[in-house]
């Protein structure tokens, strides 16, 4: 599992737990299945009116991203030496041996760009065909993205929903005068609230601004991907490209680091 996931879903656990187990009486009175039930239906139903349904399901699939293990790096990792290896078959006029070397390639971007350069395609025709994958890669998760904050904009007003059906409740008893009665029917009424609010920012905004750093990083690695793409396209020897990739790289890394610690690294690198 992503370790800072790991991390965030145990610091909501402990929060709930806090909120739950020591500022309640009657620690089940935070369990509301009817609220509960408004929030998460209403939500929804109101998601699935909005978006059509080919989104809402690859949002699904999406989703499971987050738990996972941050694996971009590697990924990016391996993706450079398969183009680095490429080069060096390209640079020999080894065709074969490039479409043999696709068939191991998992990444459509870096297999497409492989693919128009062995072709003889055009510099400025592969650049703007893996430009547009870039924009749409970008638009589609960034729906995905918008989804789920939309979804944090309607579940606290689902939860005041819930808790306008509560009072409704409350008022057709609040004739009797007995607190027995209207104590309760209150506390359910305004659990729809808290339902709405957790939600909203303990759920479905954490989950987006993920999808939305995920996406960041994968547009971050394309472009690395890309320009290596076309220095393969301008037959740059192997080794300039080896080297171009190396430095992409650690710049690439260096994005995650402290600005000065960043600049100690260059300052010491023998290449100057």
């Amino acid at each position: 599992m992503n370790p800072s996931t790991l991390i965030g879903m145990v610091a909501s656990a402990l929060l709930l737990m806090t909120v739950v187990l020591f500022t309640a009486q009657a620690p089940s009175s935070f369990f509301n299945l009817p609220g509960l039930a408004i929030v998460l239906t209403g939500t929804l139903a109101a998601s699935f009116i909005s978006y059509p349904l080919a989104e809402m399901q690859r949002l699904c699939r999406q989703i499971a991203v987050v738990f996972r293990r941050e694996s971009q790096q590697s990924e990016l990792d391996a993706d450079l030496d398969q183009l680095v290896e490429m080069s060096r078959h390209w640079s020999r006029g080894n065709i074969r041996a490039i479409e043999s070397a696709l068939e191991g390639v998992t990444n459509p971007f870096l297999r497409t760009g492989m693919q128009m350069v062995i072709a003889n395609s055009r510099e400025e025709e592969i650049r703007e065909m893996l430009r547009w994958r870039m924009v749409r890669v970008k638009a589609r998760e960034r729906t995905e993205a918008q989804i789920l904050r939309t979804m944090a904009i309607y579940a606290p007003a689902f939860g005041m929903l819930g808790t306008l059906v509560g009072l409704i409740n409350m008022l057709e008893v609040i004739q009797a005068g007995d607190l027995a009665i209207i104590g309760p029917r209150l506390a359910v009424a305004l659990m729809s609230t808290f339902y709405g609010i957790l939600l909203a920012n303990l759920v479905f905004k954490p989950v987006a601004v993920k999808l939305e750093r995920r996406t960041e990083a994968r547009l971050m690695a394309m472009t690395v991907i890309l320009e290596g793409i076309m220095m393969v396209s301008k037959r740059r020897l192997p080794a300039f490209i080896e080297e171009a990739l190396n430095t992409y790289r650690i710049e690439h890394r260096d994005e995650m680091r402290d600005p000065r610690q960043a600049a100690a690294t260059d300052l010491s690198s023998p290449t100057s």
